[in-house]
């Protein structure tokens, strides 16, 4: 699973889940050049991890291709970028809705089409999903965000198809809640938590390390025979819903 000498771009990447991800690519000996709009946040991260920080709103199509352009070399995408407005169907804004599009799929499209364009063959594009990209939530306003996760999941499939012929493994990994900021307000809830652990057949709820895990067997040459994958790290949801 040895990583060195590989230069990992990780936009996203000081959230909860995405500074786990970099610390697991860091440790396993890859150059991690951590991406976002916050930059302090992203500098305080890559300096921990003695790698490298960059300004980037993937909102902006221009402003990825200059970033990308920039950077060089890139062996492997690891795409931490996502965002969540819970609202009802009936709720659901026009502006929600873009926002949440821009950010989780349309972000996706021209992240990879910008590293791709630059990659060598045994390049890695690791998107993060969620269970949501194949199960819809009965009670909670998620129209949006299962829409982007679940167009994002066949994105990785087209990718993967048109970069097969030049070695250039594309994959995603999708997780249940995971016990980060993000999923806070899941735990925190006795009455959510409960909920959470009857439906999860493992009895518990993803830890970083189980999401890291996945990611790094994607990013390294132990994956280099699987493409066009959603791995599911779900603790058995997409198994018995």
């Amino acid at each position: 699973m040895t990583l060195k000498g590989k230069i990992a771009f990780v936009p996203g990447g000081y959230g909860g889940l995405g500074a786990a991800i970099c610390r697991g690519l860091a440790r396993e000996g890859a150059k991690v050049i951590v991406a976002g709009r916050d930059f302090a946040k992203a500098s305080a991260l890559s300096k921990r991890i003695k790698g490298k920080a960059v300004s980037l709103d993937v909102r902006d199509v221009a402003s990825i291709e200059k970033t990308v352009k920039a950077l060089g070399r890139i062996d492997i995408l690891v795409n931490c970028v996502g965002t969540q407005r819970e609202q009802k169907l009936e709720d659901v804004t026009e502006a929600a809705f873009d926002e949440l599009l821009a950010t989780n799929l349309k972000a996706a499209m021209f992240l990879a089409q910008a590293v791709a364009k630059r990659q060598k063959r045994g390049g890695k594009q690791v998107h993060l999903l969620s269970v949501r990209a194949q199960l819809g939530l009965r009670g909670r306003g998620y129209s949006a965000y299962c829409a982007t996760k679940g167009g994002l999941a066949m994105l990785v499939k087209q990718h993967a198809s048109e970069l097969g012929a030049r070695g250039i493994c594309v994959n995603g990994v999708a997780p249940t809640v995971v016990r980060t900021e993000m999923g806070a307000h899941w735990l925190k809830n006795p009455k959510t938590r409960a909920w959470l652990k009857e439906r999860i057949p493992l009895g518990r709820v993803a830890e970083p390390a189980d999401v890291v895990g996945a990611v790094l067997f994607f990013c390294s040459p132990a994956s280099d025979f699987v493409t066009g994958q959603i791995l599911y790290v779900d603790g058995g949801i997409t198994a018995s819903q």
